[in-house]
């Protein structure tokens, strides 16, 4: 892209209270461990093996320390996708996901990055740890630890090389993942994405990379011992100074529709469509030239003991709860293995009282506690939870599964980040992905673009681009 280019600098990492850090090797603890450990390089898979593999959750259910939830809204099949990976890359490693799907086949590009994207992490994670074994560069060893951080320090803190580890790992493989989807032979990105937030959590350290306007948050004590909220990541919408400016440069044009003057978007410099709402994402290569990017904003946080959990929602959750009431009702959700479905419950009622004339987008929750505790078994299954078995209201997330995978009941028809053609008059034509059954249509080229009736919340995407007609000269 040229000058589209740019790398992301981190503006909100925290500073470790003059502790040091611990940085045994990239951060994930694994130089000199005892065998009888699982290590990062146990872990390096590919995705043939992810169903066969063991804390990885990516439907409605729990694991050791988090429960997650997806609901389907009215608008189509549910383009919103989520993971937890414990023990990601050592025993203390947790990578969590949300991916938010849109255009015809966003529900497909969410799944893939859901799958792909932490793969290609530990890949490269694992190139870098075979490099500095090598080099023995930053990896500390035995008795000579505490002179070998003396070093370190004089040429930079522990945490500047942390961070600039874990950037690089997270800057390559959303680069990788947009690459892979760009060539893929039978997925057609170039006007369907995802937005992803993803965090790893090792120990203390909390690494977080993201794109487009999923968000995480976590919960906090003050110093009153109240649960306070903190945002943990910027929602890269394309009227922030930085990302419209990048837009513009590129000759992409932000600006909103009369009739819903709140939402800025993306578009063509030579056609009113695709109009993106996000100014990073998967996928979407139609604007890829114009100034929307993959590269993730990349922050690092040292938690501490008054936090409490941490929230990643799309953005289903947070257009119509703030940050102050989803803390308040995961902290007070009667079971923490509920949280991530109470929590949903709530944003869907919130979605008929704020708007009832809209169709509730879909929601997807993931909720990490940091003191690594979760209910009982017995309080679980009180809740109606498996998280071995799939619940069908979620769509599903390996190569065995169905993409159609809905609820009975009748579904409307999806509304994206982007509108159709006629939609100039009618505000609303989009990507039929499910027929009157609920069952998925996968073939976008004998697919129309039929509107939906009454008001619309947010489109991620307003229109298909009509390339077909010839462009006007610069």
């Amino acid at each position: 892209m040229g000058a589209c280019v740019s790398t992301s600098r981190s503006t909100c990492s925290s500073k470790s209270n003059g502790e040091p850090v611990p940085l045994p090797c990239l951060g994930i603890g694994f130089c000199r461990q005892k065998r009888t450990k699982r290590t990062f390089s146990d872990h390096v898979v590919t995705l043939q093996h992810l169903p066969s593999i063991p804390n990885r959750v990516f439907t409605n259910g729990k694991s050791r320390t988090s429960c997650i939830f997806t609901q389907q809204g009215r608008k189509g099949i549910n383009q919103d996708a989520m993971i937890v990976w414990e023990d990601f890359m050592s025993e203390d490693v947790t990578f969590c996901g949300v991916f938010d799907g849109h255009g015809p086949h966003g529900h497909l590009v969410a799944r893939k990055v859901r799958d792909a994207l932490p793969v290609k992490l530990q890949s490269f994670l694992n190139s870098c740890q075979s490099r500095q074994n090598g080099s023995d560069q930053t990896c500390f060893k035995g008795n000579s630890m505490k002179s070998d951080v003396g070093d370190l320090d004089k040429d930079g803190s522990i945490e500047d090389k942390l961070n600039s580890l874990w950037r690089e790992a997270f800057l390559k493989s959303y680069k990788a993942m947009d690459k892979e989807l760009k060539s893929h032979p039978n997925l057609d990105c170039f006007c369907s994405g995802s937005t992803a937030i993803t965090i790893v959590k090792q120990g203390s350290n909390l690494f977080m990379g993201y794109i487009g306007d999923s968000r995480a948050i976590m919960g906090s004590k003050d110093s009153n011992d109240s649960m306070v909220a903190v945002q943990l990541t910027v929602d890269l919408k394309p009227d922030l100074p930085r990302e419209a400016e990048r837009i513009k440069r590129c000759k992409g044009r932000v600006f909103a529709l009369q009739d819903e003057p709140e939402v800025p978007r993306v578009w063509l410099p030579f056609d009113d469509a695709p109009g993106l709402a996000m100014a990073r994402a998967f996928g979407d290569f139609c604007l890829k030239e114009y100034g929307v990017i993959s590269i993730p904003e990349f922050s690092h946080r040292t938690l501490t003991e008054r936090d409490q959990f941490i929230v990643l929602a799309s953005d289903g959750v947070w257009d119509v709860l703030s940050n102050e009431e989803v803390v308040e009702i995961v902290s007070s959700a009667p079971t923490r293995a509920s949280a991530a479905r109470i929590l949903v419950d709530s944003a869907a009622r919130e979605w008929k009282l704020k708007y009832p004339t809209s169709k509730m987008d879909d929601c997807a929750v993931v909720c990490l506690f940091l003191d690594g505790k979760m209910d009982s078994e017995s309080d679980y299954d009180e809740q109606g939870f498996s998280s071995a078995t799939l619940d069908q209201s979620n769509h599903s997330g390996n190569a065995a599964e169905s993409d159609d995978g809905q609820k009975s009941e009748p579904c409307l028809q999806r509304n994206f980040t982007v509108r159709s053609a006629e939609e100039t008059d009618t505000y609303g034509r989009q990507a039929v992905e499910v027929d009157g059954d609920g069952e998925a249509v996968n073939n976008a080229e004998d697919q129309s673009w039929l509107g939906l009736e009454g008001v619309t919340r947010v489109n991620s995407l307003v229109q298909l681009p009509r390339f077909s007609e010839e462009r006007p000269g610069p």
